[in-house]
């Protein structure tokens, strides 16, 4: 398929730049599964749009300060780093930007830490830091900024790092928020605790591909980037039972989809999943399956959020 076939012309003036002050007032579109028109409502209407004995999976990945600048040692060029997964030991695959091409053996400073780049590929690159653990989150507290995505241009501001970031956020390892996870209050949690909607973790990174542009032109020719996950062996056993009894498994955006396990776990279940690289801004999903959907079936209904600012649009994902 033409890759072309996605394009389609999105305002400027319609991406949000900046949160509203209340998370859960974010509009929100409502697109039936079989029939009736879309609704417009907000993020804080969806108790009244789930029911009693559903599961609301939700993502626990914790948004680091994973983008540094600095300079490479001898030259002064300007580099950026943006560090996305973590490969072991000190090592990290980072998306790197420079002047001129970074190559195997540069030694970039940023922060007073020297980062070395170990290896070069194809639009991204192997950082090898001088921290590790603890060490490395402290480090990145001081030197980095938050990873805001490439369509909201403008610096960061000291509040990103409270409002980049869900109220579930937990696992820290994450460059990139899970988006509709922003639009939850603890008031919107309590609300729908209070009729009967459970709710289970699962922890998805997001994958580099969230940040590379598709440079194929068809999508057979893509590369495909895989985004670790982890699901609980509470979260496995809690879909279970809710599939058992009748109910539904929501997921509070499209990605967890991909991670959802389909039978109870005794353990932790890890991996990584495939996921393509939109050409266009992301936009915030819920997912919902009808209610004659069988355990095995994908929901097909999402509630769609594009951005965070009341005059953002509202689209399917």
């Amino acid at each position: 398929m033409d890759v072309a076939a996605f394009d389609y012309q999105l305002p400027e003036e319609l991406i949000a730049k900046a949160p509203l002050p209340e998370r859960d007032a974010s509009r929100l579109l409502v697109l039936p599964r079989t029939e009736g028109a879309p609704a417009h409502r907000s993020v804080r209407d969806l108790p009244d749009l789930l029911r009693e004995g559903d599961l609301l999976v939700v993502n626990d990945a914790k948004v680091i300060p994973a983008r540094l600048r600095g300079h490479k040692e001898g030259t002064g060029g300007k580099v950026e780093l943006l560090l996305v997964e973590p490969l072991g030991g000190r090592d990290w695959l980072a998306l790197g930007g420079s002047s001129k091409p970074l190559r195997p053996g540069a030694i970039v400073e940023a922060h007073g830490a020297r980062i070395e780049i170990a290896a070069v590929g194809d639009g991204e690159v192997t950082v090898r830091l001088p921290f590790e653990g603890d060490d490395l989150w402290r480090y990145l507290d001081e030197a980095g900024e938050t990873p805001l995505p490439p369509y909201i241009d403008r610096p960061p501001e000291p509040s990103d790092r409270e409002r980049y970031q869900t109220i579930f956020a937990r696992e820290r390892g994450a460059v990139a928020a899970p988006t509709a996870g922003l639009h939850f209050t603890d008031a919107l949690l309590e609300s729908l605790r209070l009729r009967g909607i459970s709710l289970a973790p699962i922890t998805l990174y997001v994958g580099p591909g969230t940040f590379l542009p598709v440079r194929s032109l068809r999508t057979e020719e893509h590369r495909m980037h895989r985004e670790r996950y982890t699901v609980p062996p509470e979260t496995a056993e809690a879909w279970s039972r809710t599939r058992e009894r009748g109910g539904r498994v929501i997921a509070d955006q499209a990605r967890p989809i991909s991670s959802s396990p389909p039978v109870t776990a005794s353990a932790p279940s890890t991996g990584s999943s495939p996921t393509s690289t939109c050409r266009a801004p992301r936009c915030s999903c819920w997912s919902r399956p009808s209610p004659a959907s069988t355990a095995s079936s994908l929901p097909t209904v999402r509630l769609c959020a594009r951005g965070t600012d009341s005059s953002a649009t509202a689209t399917r994902c």
